[in-house]
């Protein structure tokens, strides 16, 4: 018999019930959902058909039912979340940002090592299917030494909406889209980048409110990347190789790839639908963490936390109280 993962999710807000609407796997299942609010709990798990609702995450993290734990709560919580789950014996799979600095996650990696157990980041950019399409694509033609890559992400905010403004819940640009542009990036340079310049224009509030970011690495393969908490811009990467370059609309849930070479030929790729980004994820963690294969994104997800260090570092920008390791 097949075996099966159960999930807890922990927070029901919106992107808990986008997960949870599109989740959906032969070898997976939503076991229960946490809320430090019972009744949120309680609707949260009548709307999916989960069996368990807790307000008590300590509950769900001592029910032996339970395989691994989806996080998607604030920023500034998810360090602790985390460590507390890999000391409980479960795996994984935390919203972006995974945590606030790349000394954190070597502590959880450690943590997540000796336990024997599984951490991702839920990055939707590592498990869409037409990125593993073009990368095979990328290795069995000859497109020349890469270039550059170019990646905007431009998303206007309120002030005062939710959580996007407040340092006190490690808001800011860099950390609520900056992952995904970073993670575009990282995705397709060959290598670590070990030059990092930045500019920024920060709120009021304190935290980041528009920047810009340039990396460039050993192969001297250069990225640049655009990102405003106050002005809509397209989503929009270029990956530029000496012999063409794709064109990736909607990066962060991308279907649909262009590749137009020097001589104005084009190949089309499409795979997959937006529509089911978070489900790609269930369906591939499922599949590693049920066959005991190696995680190929953690490294990914390092080499990012280590450049928004550098980058915040240029920026003077800290979240006191969160970032004691």
């Amino acid at each position: 018999m097949e075996m099966l993962l159960k999930w807890a999710i922990v927070g029901t807000g919106g992107v808990a019930h986008e997960f949870a609407n599109q989740f959906q796997s032969d070898n997976a299942v939503i076991e229960a959902v946490v809320s430090r609010n019972q009744n949120a709990a309680d609707t949260f798990a009548n709307k999916f058909h989960i069996n368990k609702a807790y307000s008590d995450y300590e509950s769900a993290l001592s029910d032996s039912e339970i395989d691994i734990i989806y996080i998607a709560i604030p920023h500034n919580m998810h360090y602790e979340y985390i460590y507390r789950a890999l000391e409980a014996h479960k795996h994984v799979v935390c919203e972006k940002v995974i945590v606030l600095n790349s000394r954190q996650l070597r502590v959880l990696r450690e943590l997540a090592d000796k336990n024997g157990l599984y951490l991702f980041e839920a990055m939707t950019i590592h498990f869409m299917p037409v990125y593993k399409d073009v990368k095979e694509w990328i290795k069995t033609n000859d497109l020349g030494p890469l270039k550059m890559i170019q990646v905007n992400f431009g998303s206007y905010k309120n002030i005062e909406d939710r959580y996007f403004f407040k340092k006190e819940l490690a808001g800011g640009a860099l950390f609520d889209i900056g992952v995904y542009a970073l993670n575009f990036a990282r995705f397709f340079l060959s290598e670590q980048p070990n030059s990092v310049l930045t500019q920024v224009v920060m709120n009021k509030s304190g935290v980041d409110e528009s920047s810009t970011i340039s990396l460039k690495n050993e192969k001297e393969e250069l990225a640049n990347i655009s990102l405003t908490f106050r002005a809509k811009m397209p989503k929009v990467g270029i990956i530029a190789f000496e012999n063409g370059y794709f064109t990736v609309d909607n990066y962060p849930s991308a279907n649909n790839i262009l590749f137009t070479s020097h001589s104005g030929d084009s190949v089309s790729f499409e795979s997959g639908y937006s529509t089911k980004r978070l489900n790609y994820e269930v369906i591939e963690i499922s599949q590693i963490v049920l066959s005991k294969t190696s995680n190929p994104y953690i490294d990914l997800t390092s080499d990012v936390l280590e450049i928004m260090d550098k980058v915040r570092k240029e920026w003077n920008l800290t979240y006191d109280g969160f970032e004691t390791i």
